[in-house]
């Protein structure tokens, strides 16, 4: 039995270190046109290989759009933009019903939302029914248009993208949206030789290939669902969430008034996942704590919800999640 289970366990480590160097190509073919930006194309794939959504954000002109439309076409799977303004409708995204004379009857008419990946471009231009819209889909991978439920194809991935809550025209996201998305990133500036770079590669246009599909994709999904997670690990997973929630609990006084309240059960799960497509894309079939710490940040920032007096002081929620990381001791 002990050799069975051993036996399993190399041809899952073979398995995954074949397969990682696939997802390792998908980069270097992605980089033929996006400079630099190593750790959002890793967070994206991340995101893919979990099915879990990704907010973006960053001021305009960030390359953004151009990084999720270059990894969709990289990996080989549908793609629909579907830019968020104030006059914006539900049915503009979703569908609707349209009556047709010739038939006397009611045809269903899709909306973009029927993608692989769907780039939700300036998403908090649009008001809170419009973002209410994607609940559904982004949580169930379904819409409901009439009295009918649709199924969304296979693997579906929301990127959406938006401008910083201070500037003109922006809305707050509803909190049970911003729960749905997996990881919020953050986009910079460039430095000043990448951004020389983007220069050059702008005047030589480069052509990029599909390396994967969507049955490969689906397959690494269920592939990176095996990889194996410690109790050990687990049980810090949820000391970090749990400390956010009651961070007296663990002697951490100094940040309790700083936190409103603290991430959901969805970040623990969120947590996990993200720790075991890391630990593949590091080509290894097995979650060590720097997995998690890796993707912490990433999986937490828009999940903590902190205090005015937080604001006040000019404390980020990052900032409250590197103190965390500090104090629970990783196994």
């Amino acid at each position: 039995m002990a050799e069975t289970s051993s036996y399993l366990t190399e041809q899952l480590a073979e398995q995954i270190k074949e397969q990682s160097l696939k997802w390792h190509d998908v980069k270097t073919e992605v980089k033929k046109i996006i400079v630099g930006q190593d750790y959002l194309i890793d967070r994206i794939l991340i995101g893919l290989l979990c099915n879990g959504h990704i907010l973006l954000e960053g001021v305009p002109g960030l390359a953004k759009t151009t990084l999720i439309k270059t990894i969709a076409q990289v990996i080989g799977v549908s793609y629909q933009r579907i830019q968020f303004t104030p006059d914006l409708l539900p049915a503009d995204v979703i569908g609707t019903l349209m009556y047709s004379p010739k038939t006397h009857e009611f045809q269903i008419k899709k909306g973009p939302i029927f993608a692989n990946v769907i780039l939700a471009d300036e998403i908090n231009r649009a008001p809170a029914k419009v973002q209410s819209a994607l609940l559904e889909a982004m949580q169930e991978h379904q819409v409901t248009i009439g009295d009918t439920t649709y199924p969304l194809d296979e693997p579906f991935l929301v990127l959406a993208t938006q401008n910083p809550i201070d500037q003109e025209g922006t809305y707050r996201l509803p909190e049970a949206q911003v729960d749905r998305f997996m990881f919020k990133l953050l986009v910079t500036y460039p430095k000043f030789a990448e951004e020389k770079e983007i220069v050059h590669k702008s005047l030589q246009p480069r052509e990029l290939y599909a390396l994967l599909n969507k049955e490969t994709i689906i397959q690494t999904q269920q592939l990176v669902k095996e990889i194996y997670i410690d109790d050990k690990v687990i049980d810090y997973i949820l000391h970090i969430v749990f400390a956010s929630r009651n961070p007296k609990d663990y002697k951490l006084d100094e940040i309790a008034h700083f936190i409103q309240y603290g991430a959901s059960p969805r970040a623990t799960l969120a947590l996990t996942q993200a720790a075991k497509a890391h630990a593949f894309l590091k080509k290894r079939h097995f979650v060590i704590p720097d997995d998690v710490k890796a993707i912490a940040a990433d999986t937490l920032r828009h999940r903590i919800m902190i205090t005015y007096e937080a604001e006040a002081e000019n404390i980020a929620t990052d900032s409250i999640i590197q103190k965390i990381l500090r104090i629970i001791p990783a196994p």
